[in-house]
């Protein structure tokens, strides 16, 4: 069996990818979550004993310290994609990255593996990038052998992306189409993260690099918002929304994470920022190839979990809709 590594945030939806990866390479596992005991099934993803949960709050750094002890490595998944109470930007994308670096220099642990975004940019308009770019910048000022890994959008089973916008479909007449949807993105499935996450780990030669994770093919928003639709047989029509509208939405969206911090918010004006960006890896980056991980494409594994949102569920008949396939985007044009 591997050496001990711990996890800050592997209870998260990328967290839960990583843990089940790194217990199937045989790693010990502690998993440093600030609410363990509502993670117990992540203590059933490896052996008896290999995984264990711990209270951990990435803003005290006697509590990353005691988090680290004994750990040969660490992981970083901590993030927040809205602001709400505590859970600023600042605080656990830049800040805490920094106390955790810091507890690894003096503990002697030299593998960390620091998992940002696409687009973390010191000079975004947006605060969620500028955040994951402080985070990035404090972890290789103290550890500058740490693996910094930028996935695109993160698809999967439990994602805040496809599910979001099938609910949606399920219910509403049209889908928002923000900017005109023509922002491009390159999903990455959560599952090559976290292989990519145990290879970073495991591979010397990955030490000191930057990756940028996403799958095989770029789509834009619209041909994202198609692909839904499809795949849970619903006709809805795509209304474009100018990213002024959207940004007045995102308005009502801030003062909801404000008032109610426990429900997310439909959309937040630095959400709105995010958009006017593509979200694809930047040519001449290293990629999952790098890693020697293959990218699963999203056709592969999105109609097996976008089925419960057809009219029927499971009992669905297939769809009379003509279903019309989004044009791809070749990744290296």
């Amino acid at each position: 069996m591997q050496g001990l590594v711990t996890v800050f945030g592997g209870s998260g939806f990328i967290g839960r990818y990583a843990v089940r990866a790194l217990a199937r390479n045989g790693w010990r596992i502690r998993v440093a979550i600030r609410r363990p005991h509502l993670a117990p099934e992540l203590r059933v993803m490896g052996d008896v004993g290999q995984i264990e949960l711990v209270q951990t709050n990435i803003r005290v750094a006697d509590s990353v310290a005691r988090a680290l002890a004994e750990s040969v490595a660490a992981v970083n998944l901590v993030g927040v994609l809205y602001e709400a109470g505590a859970q600023k930007f600042d605080a656990v994308h830049a800040r805490g990255p920094a106390l955790i670096a810091e507890a690894c220099a003096r503990a002697g642990i030299t593998r960390l593996v620091q998992v940002s975004a696409i687009g973390a940019d010191a000079s975004s308009a947006s605060a969620y990038a500028r955040s994951k770019a402080a985070g990035e910048a404090a972890v290789r000022t103290r550890l500058p052998d740490s693996v910094i890994l930028r996935p695109s959008v993160v698809f999967g089973a439990e994602d805040q992306f496809f599910n979001r916008f099938a609910a949606m479909a399920a219910v509403a007449p049209a889908l928002p189409l923000i900017g005109g949807g023509k922002t491009r993105m390159q999903p990455v499935y959560a599952g090559d993260v976290g292989e990519a996450i145990v290879r970073s780990l495991e591979q010397a030669s990955a030490g000191g690099r930057i990756f940028e994770l996403g799958g095989p093919a770029i789509y834009t928003f619209k041909e994202l918002m198609q692909l839904v639709l499809n795949e849970t047989q619903r006709r809805r029509a795509l209304v474009p929304l100018p990213f002024e509208v959207a940004r007045l939405i995102g308005v009502a969206g801030d003062v909801l994470s404000a008032v109610l911090p426990v429900i997310p918010p439909p959309l937040t004006t630095d959400q709105v920022e995010l958009l006017k960006r593509d979200n694809v890896v930047a040519p001449g980056a290293l990629t999952l190839a790098d890693l020697g991980v293959t990218p699963t494409a999203v056709e592969a594994v999105v109609p097996t979990y976008l089925w419960r949102f057809r009219p029927g569920g499971q009992f669905a008949q297939p769809s009379e809709i003509k279903p019309s396939v989004p044009s791809i985007v070749d990744p290296t044009r």
